[in-house]
């Protein structure tokens, strides 16, 4: 027989930036990587608050030692991992919005962090104002027909024309899917990875 039981447990997040900015950016990383290294991506946007979840479920990268990464998840009891991450998401969000207003909230997922950004993104607890995706796939839990907040505003979908996670047919069918969901798609010369140019100019998109 399995059975649950829920506890307590301490999660981890990276800050930079201007904490008394009028935007607040989260940034959910990749699968494989940690808030205190992935927020170094974003430490150029002095103008914002920006704020590196990590995902809970950290792990070595190679064999029983070394390099340790974070998951948002697996497969195995996903949709308790769903809940526990928008609840504890949350969490945050009421933590750092407590003693100060932001103008405007946005939530980037990249890679494998997109899927838990999206559903963060679309829980009706969170007032965020703007989705980026970038380099991710669309949770297929989220019904793509009730994605859009009503009052959401311009929704991001970014990719590489060179990331090895997107072949020239994927890249054209991720591109048709978001756009039917009304993201304004961006695409860019790079990889599997934050450009800065472009996280730059995009952001501008949103203002």
């Amino acid at each position: 027989m399995v059975e649950k039981i829920q506890s307590l447990r301490t999660f981890r997040y990276a800050t930079s930036g201007d904490r008394s900015a009028r935007v607040l950016i989260y940034v959910l990383h990749g699968y494989g990587q940690l808030a205190p290294f992935f927020i170094r991506k974003f430490d150029f946007l002095n103008d914002c608050f920006i704020v590196a979840p990590e995902g809970m479920h950290r792990f070595y990268l190679s064999g029983s030692s070394g390099r340790v990464g974070a998951s948002w998840m697996t497969k195995e009891e996903r949709m308790d991992d769903i809940q526990d991450n928008c609840n504890w998401l949350m969490e945050l969000h009421r933590k750092l919005t407590a003693d100060h207003t932001y103008d405007k909230t946005i939530i980037l997922g990249f890679s494998q962090g997109g899927a838990t950004a999206a559903r963060w993104h679309n829980d009706p607890r969170m007032k965020s104002d703007h989705l980026i995706m970038w380099a991710s796939v669309f949770p297929p839990d989220l019904s793509p027909v009730n994605t859009l907040k009503e009052n959401s505003g311009v929704n991001l979908f970014i990719l590489g024309d060179n990331d090895p996670y997107f072949n020239s047919d994927q890249q054209k069918e991720a591109k048709e899917f978001y756009s039917q969901l009304q993201f304004k798609t961006i695409d860019y010369s790079g990889n599997h990875d934050i450009c800065r140019e472009t996280l730059a100019s995009s952001l501008n998109l949103l203002k």
